[in-house]
């Protein structure tokens, strides 16, 4: 009867990960680690044919979809979601589709449960990772935060997009928020290589 209350602690902790109230779960030691190194570092694009060409598409694509931001807005957008997505070892195009679904490209959005900016991101993290500074409204930073979180969820579902994108958006066990980005990815986002 010792291991009573150890048995009831994990299958609390069990149960706290895989169901959550808001947007994104708290992270763990190793999560949260792991996080603060990766929004620590920098990369970029590494070929310019092919970021022109990249570019040239998804902002042809985000003008159908975002028509209240300018060009030039535009281009600095898609740069920096690229160099993100690709930093965090993500597509680019799933990241554009989880923006396009979660807050439609509005940086200043924030959701009932408080998450904020295009990934909608849960202030919570700020804290959690001894960066109480960052504005989750500034595109880069809210960037930097929402692909690190995906990919490390990615590598936690061990790369099955739906199981990820469900523990994005605190819905694990459902496969409806999962659907509405990968079917956003599919009809807006997809580029076929």
């Amino acid at each position: 009867m010792k291991l009573l209350p150890f048995i009831i602690l994990a299958g609390f902790l069990t149960l706290s990960t895989s169901a959550s109230a808001f947007s994104q779960q708290k992270p763990d030691e190793e999560f949260r680690r792991l996080l603060k190194e990766a929004i620590e570092s920098k990369s970029g694009f590494i070929d310019k044919f092919d970021a022109k060409v990249w570019l040239f598409d998804m902002s042809s694509r985000l003008a159908k979809r975002a028509r209240h931001i300018p060009l030039k807005e535009r281009m600095e957008l898609l740069k920096a979601v690229h160099r993100e997505a690709t930093k965090s070892e993500l597509s680019p195009q799933l990241v554009l589709a989880l923006i396009d679904t979660e807050s439609s490209f509005d940086h200043y959005a924030v959701s009932k449960s408080g998450a904020r900016g295009l990934m909608q991101i849960m202030p919570f993290w700020v804290k959690e990772i001894g960066h109480d500074n960052d504005n989750l409204f500034d595109i880069d930073t809210n960037l930097r935060y929402g692909c690190t979180i995906l990919s490390l969820y990615l590598k936690r579902s061990k790369q099955n997009r739906q199981q990820a994108l469900a523990r994005y958006n605190g819905s694990y066990g459902s496969h409806k928020y999962s659907n509405k980005v990968l079917s956003t990815l599919k009809k807006h986002w997809f580029v076929n290589q």
